[in-house]
C-alpha cells in the first residue's frame, strides 16, 4: 500500500512539474467601450484576445490587472480565446488607454504574495499587456432640448407682444 502511494504522489508531482506554461507569449486583441452613456451610471470595458504560444500551451488560467484590480480572464473557447470585462462609474471612467496586464498562475501567486508581503507588485513581470482605448463617453448635448424648445418660445412670445404693444401705442 505504501508503495501505491509513493507511485502516485511520483506521478502527481512529474504532472505538476510538466504543467504546460506559455512560452514567448503573442497576443492579438479586440476591444470594446461603452460610447453612448446618456441613460447608464456605468461605462462597460471588455476586451476578447487570443494568445499563441510557442510551445503550443493550451488551456493556461489568466489573470488580469487593470488600475490595481484583479480580474479572471474568461476562456471562450479551447484555442486560446479569452475575454476580460469589467465596469467602471461614469464620473470615475477616463478617457484614453487601459493597459490590461495578463498574467498566469505562478505570476499571478507571485503578485499575492508580494501583496500579503507589502512589497510592489508592479515588479512581477507580465505574460503579456492588452491596450485598450477608451475614446470617452457621450454624455449628452450641453443643453437639453425641451429647455431650449421653452426659451424659444418665451423669446418669441415677448417679441411678438413687444412688438403688438409698439404697433397700438
Amino acid at each position: 500500500m505504501d508503495k501505491l502511494a509513493i507511485c502516485v504522489f511520483f506521478v502527481a508531482a512529474l504532472s505538476a512539474a510538466c504543467a504546460e506554461f506559455c512560452q514567448k507569449p503573442e497576443v492579438t486583441a479586440s476591444a470594446y467601450v461603452t460610447e453612448d452613456a446618456t441613460v447608464l451610471t456605468t461605462i462597460a470595458f471588455t476586451t476578447q484576445f487570443t494568445l499563441k504560444c510557442s510551445n503550443g500551451a493550451k488551456g493556461i488560467s489568466l489573470y488580469a490587472e487593470v488600475e490595481g484590480r484583479t480580474l479572471p480572464a474568461v476562456r471562450l473557447s479551447a484555442d486560446n480565446k479569452y475575454q476580460v470585462s469589467w465596469t467602471e462609474d461614469i464620473k470615475k471612467a477616463r478617457s484614453g488607454d487601459y493597459s490590461v496586464k495578463l498574467y498566469d498562475e505562478e505570476s499571478y501567486a507571485a503578485i499575492r504574495k508580494a501583496q500579503r508581503n507589502g512589497e510592489d507588485p508592479s515588479n512581477v513581470k507580465p505574460l503579456a499587456v492588452v491596450v485598450l482605448n477608451n475614446p470617452g463617453a457621450y454624455l449628452g448635448p450641453w443643453v437639453n432640448s425641451e429647455l431650449l424648445a421653452a426659451v424659444l418660445a418665451a423669446l418669441v412670445s415677448y417679441t411678438a407682444f413687444s412688438a403688438k404693444s409698439k404697433l397700438l401705442a
